[in-house]
């Protein structure tokens, strides 16, 4: 009997790797907008990093009258100072995915820690939290980062714990609902009336359970926190020095570039930002709705609304 006991663990991680593979070939199989998202942050990323190796210019050199439209040595022309725009865009790639995937860091660290104990222990740990979660949930994001970015300063660090700090939220609501449902499975009960301790039982038994859904979420919230960055960036608020995509859309805006019908000084980087977005949402969506347990029992699928049949188990 002991070594029945002895060895379930085993055979449970192994099914509960299996399963996250099968999952992982389905999703990329049956949501083909998965693997568009997938491609196209990569590319994002591969800019980022090499990008700025790779271009013949500098972010601060100028190259031409101030302007100047696309032409085969500047294929997204010049901005308002004449620096070449490709290298700007090039450039804010690295510090707008920085702050994006940085944020987003915080935020799941936050909302992960504060879901599972939330969920785990309930009674008074989970209503003070919760209630904590709502006050958050209630207060406007883009206005309090206003006043916090006003107050802390205008540094890249400063804009990156602002938004990592004020997008916890929902995470914490869906990994404590997820946490309370695994916290009665038999596995569970088992590993606590063996003697195992609450930290135990936490990170050998829950968090595999939950981390799914924590990296879905975490891809959603990297749209979020772009986002966000880009709106404190083009209201004035966000780092000065760098140069963001946000950036080079106040400075386009404040130069009057669409009056001047310079279109390809505030065009790229608004499209950037725009497929980083839709990039994440399309990625984190797929993974929502295969790893959410709440959008596989409901009758109505997320992709389109069509009614699932129900499916008898077999006996």
């Amino acid at each position: 009997m002991s070594g029945v006991i002895a060895q379930e663990p085993e055979v449970f991680g192994e099914a509960a790797k299996s399963g996250r593979r099968g999952t992982v070939r389905t999703i990329l199989r049956e949501r083909p907008s998965a693997i568009a998202g997938i491609v196209v942050i990569g590319l994002f990323i591969f800019m980022a990093i090499f990008g700025p190796m790779l271009s013949p210019y500098g972010v601060h050199e100028r190259v031409g009258p101030p302007f100047e439209p696309p032409s085969l040595a500047h294929p997204l022309g010049l901005d308002d100072a004449g620096i070449d725009m490709l290298t700007l865009i090039m450039q804010g790639a690295r510090i707008s995915l920085t702050v994006g995937f940085a944020a987003s860091a915080i935020a799941i660290l936050i909302g992960s820690v504060v879901g599972i104990v939330a969920g785990y222990y309930g009674g008074r740990r989970d209503l003070v939290l919760m209630r904590i979660t709502d006050y958050f949930l209630v207060i406007p994001d883009i206005p309090l980062m206003l006043v916090i970015a006003a107050v802390w300063g205008q540094r890249l660090m400063n804009i990156i714990l602002v938004i990592g700090f004020l997008l916890w939220t929902w995470t914490a609501r869906v990994i404590r609902s997820q946490v309370k449902s695994v916290r009665e499975r038999v596995y569970v009960r088992r590993s606590l009336a063996l003697g195992g301790s609450n930290a135990h039982t936490i990170f050998l038994h829950v968090l595999p359970q939950v981390a799914p859904l924590i990296v879905a979420n975490a891809v959603l919230l990297i749209a979020v926190a772009i986002f966000d960055e880009t709106a404190l960036a083009f209201l004035g608020l966000s780092d000065p020095t760098a140069t963001s995509w946000g950036l080079l859309i106040r400075h386009a805006y404040e130069a009057s570039a669409v009056s001047a019908g310079a279109w390809w000084a505030i065009v790229p980087p608004g499209v950037c930002v725009a497929l980083v977005i839709l990039a994440s949402t399309m990625v984190g969506q797929a993974l929502e709705d295969s790893l959410n347990p709440r959008l596989k029992a409901s009758y109505l699928a997320a992709k389109g609304f069509r009614l699932r049949r129900l499916q008898r188990e077999e006996a």
